[in-house]
């Protein structure tokens, strides 16, 4: 079995924690074999572990894709400069793997999706919610009508963002805390969401929604609550609050509400879906949480050697940032916004039975 010679950009936390584990589970499938980082002693430290000479460090991404002999890329780098290092890494004709949201303005977002078609390569947004199981597994019970029709659904998002700047978590970096980018961790969070919201419903018809301002730096809004139409008919409301706690348990989490009864997934890493049946029964179905990071390595790996296609695109996530700039769009202007972007997706109810819209599923 062939395994691709991967060159990282960015040595931060996103792969220490996210991309990394993922690699050691891939081990068959993946050798790292070059890294790059702004800060020489990040990328060496890495080198050290992996045991990598020091002719594959590089401090310059533009040198590093210069590099003949590595077969892709890797880049995890701040929000900022998504768009911007991921096109100068098109160019070298390789299959690329980019951190979400894929651009940090929507001027950049609309470049961005049409990189694939102008270099002819693959290239895939590391969006893992669209590959975790319990949004697989969501999706086809709605799909599959397990619960009858789905009506509306409630999903409140809650992060304590103050309190994990100061802990050793991915809050505690300086470009979160100061953005250079519109929503801050609106954008940087909330944009998963909206990634599940449309694995699971399809495209969105029409927002409208509405924020509480604040003065912090890592986000306009203290919280936000949008409430949504979904072109297959479902309705809903989404709430992010960054700046606070949930004491409830089980939290509020995801509920969608059926004909027949309703699904409720607490938080994604609890390992239960709860499924509640209006005749008075009900069930837990258990998955395994965080296999996102393998998922999507498994697909890009299997896509760049021709077994299958990219199943997240900038083309695909391009829908889930443009619908986070949709929102505040929303709270700024104070209106309802159109949606009509989502061409490409399929709704879930529309694809016929047995038939997976996404080739990892």
């Amino acid at each position: 079995m062939k395994k691709l010679r991967v060159g990282i950009i960015g040595c931060g936390m996103a792969l220490e924690k996210l991309h990394y584990p993922a690699y050691v589970e891939l081990a068959d499938k993946y050798q790292i074999a070059a890294l790059c980082d702004a800060d020489r002693q990040k990328a060496e430290n890495w080198a050290a572990k992996l045991g990598l000479a020091g002719e594959n460090i590089y401090t310059d991404y533009k040198q590093m894709i210069q590099q003949q002999d590595l077969d892709c890329f890797d880049i995890m780098v701040p929000i900022e400069l998504n768009f911007e290092v991921l096109e100068a890494v098109a160019k070298a004709g390789k299959p690329v793997i980019a951190e979400k949201p894929l651009a940090p303005t929507p001027e950049q977002a609309e470049a961005c999706k049409e990189l694939p078609k102008k270099y002819k390569i693959p290239i895939m947004i590391a969006e893992n919610y669209r590959y975790n199981e319990e949004i697989d597994m969501i999706r086809d019970m709605l799909r599959t009508e397990k619960v009858g029709k789905p009506l509306y659904f409630m999903w409140n998002r809650v992060m304590f963002f103050p309190g994990d700047m100061i802990k050793n978590s991915f809050s505690a970096k300086e470009w979160r805390q100061h953005p250079e980018f519109p929503g801050g961790i609106i954008l940087d969070t909330g944009v998963h969401d909206m990634a599940a919201l449309h694995h699971i419903f399809g495209p969105v018809d029409k927002v409208q929604a509405f924020g509480v301002p604040q003065d912090d730096d890592f986000a306009p809004y203290s919280v936000v609550n949008a409430n949504f139409r979904f072109q297959n008919g479902v309705i809903g409301q989404y709430a992010f609050f960054g700046s606070g706690k949930e004491m409830q348990r089980p939290l509020v989490g995801l509920r969608i509400f059926c004909s027949e009864g309703m699904i409720f997934l607490e938080e994604r890493d609890c390992g239960t879906i709860n499924v509640a049946h209006n005749e008075g029964w009900s069930e837990q179905i258990p998955y395994r949480p965080q296999r996102g990071y393998y998922n999507e390595l498994l697909n890009f790996y299997k896509a760049t050697i021709g077994q299958e296609s990219i199943a997240v695109t900038p083309e695909m996530e391009f829908g889930d940032t443009m619908l986070i700039f949709d929102i505040l769009k929303s709270i700024r202007e104070e209106e309802i916004v159109s949606v009509n972007r989502d061409k490409f997706f399929i709704p879930s109810h529309q694809i016929p039975q047995g038939v997976h819209q996404y080739p990892h599923a």
